[in-house]
């Protein structure tokens, strides 16, 4: 079934995934999707947009429940993207994730929404002793006992058309020599970002997913040494690899945490991409009614040599 757009209001719109979202939803679809920003330069990122994925755009504080609820007004589905894997001095992970998500539950009971669809991340838990984990899963239980029906979509790491993720991989496989954490052998399960809009979509429409945490994943979990040597097949190379202790990683990440403002890398985001993902996703696909990307179709699609590399790497 397809969802006209007008119904819809995606926060968080000016990521990678939000505009994915927003193209999607233009795709043969009557009226204008809404987006929240939450300041001048991430609104000006979705007016790039071409007609007819370009959404209304509103800036509003993402724990501004008033703002909020004007922004939502005339719609009745809420996809939740707003989040971080880095705490910095400026950014906290209780604002981000918890407070902005009882903002935007209060704001959908106001407004009438009927449906929230949260994106979260795999492992994610209360009970976590990861301050990330733990701080997404508080906003999973939020959403999912507030009046508003939500469902909540547990991710690994998303691979789609120029993101980070992808960019960061396709360095890698072009890498000829290339350190790696711990030598690479945590376990990563990439999934496509068309199969993540999918499933966004389904969530939003499907009366069976109300109420739900779902764990969503690629076909394949495999070592992210084996991941970079699957992608650099594609570029017709073969890194070397030099291990690098996770200890010495952190003991640098802590330092950062302690003495930098905008920290690059800080120990709970460290820990969350050394989390082994490793799901059967055939469960939440078949409660969404998608199918997933193999990984080697994934692979050539996003990280493969662009049009203008020809075979050369």
């Amino acid at each position: 079934m397809a969802i006209d757009a007008s119904r819809v209001l995606v926060t968080g719109a000016n990521g990678a995934l939000g505009r994915h979202l927003l193209r999607t939803l233009s795709e043969g679809r009557a009226g204008r999707a809404a987006a929240v920003v939450r300041s001048p330069g991430a609104a000006a990122t979705v007016a790039e947009l071409p007609e007819p994925a370009r959404p209304e755009v509103h800036v509003v504080d993402y724990r501004d429940v008033e703002g909020l609820a004007k922004a939502m007004a005339g719609r009745d589905l809420v996809v939740h993207l707003v989040g971080i894997l880095k705490e910095s001095k400026r950014s906290r992970y209780a604002e981000a994730h918890e407070q902005a998500s009882a903002a935007v539950a209060e704001a959908a009971g106001r407004s009438g929404v009927g449906r929230i669809v949260y994106l979260s991340i795999l492992g994610a838990s209360a009970a976590s002793p990861n301050a990330c984990l733990a701080s997404k899963g508080r906003s999973e239980d939020l959403l999912l006992e507030h009046a508003v029906a939500a469902t909540v979509l547990r991710l690994p790491m998303v691979l789609g058309e120029g993101d980070v993720a992808s960019r960061a991989l396709r360095a890698q496989a072009r890498a000829k020599l290339l350190p790696l954490l711990d030598g690479g052998r945590s376990l990563e399960q990439p999934v496509d970002a068309d199969d993540v809009v999918a499933a966004v979509l389904a969530a939003c429409e499907r009366p069976e997913t109300a109420r739900l945490s779902l764990d969503l994943a690629g076909p394949e979990s495999l070592s992210h040494r084996e991941l970079v040597l699957r992608a650099a097949a594609l570029h017709r190379n073969r890194p070397r690899f030099v291990s690098v202790p996770s200890g010495l990683a952190r003991l640098l990440a802590r330092a950062a945490e302690r003495f930098l403002d905008e920290p690059p890398l800080t120990p709970a985001m460290l820990d969350v991409l050394l989390h082994d993902d490793r799901i059967d996703p055939e469960p939440a696909a078949r409660t969404l009614g998608i199918r997933l990307t193999p990984l080697d179709a994934m692979l050539a699609r996003r990280v493969g040599p662009e049009p203008d590399e020809g075979s050369h790497a």
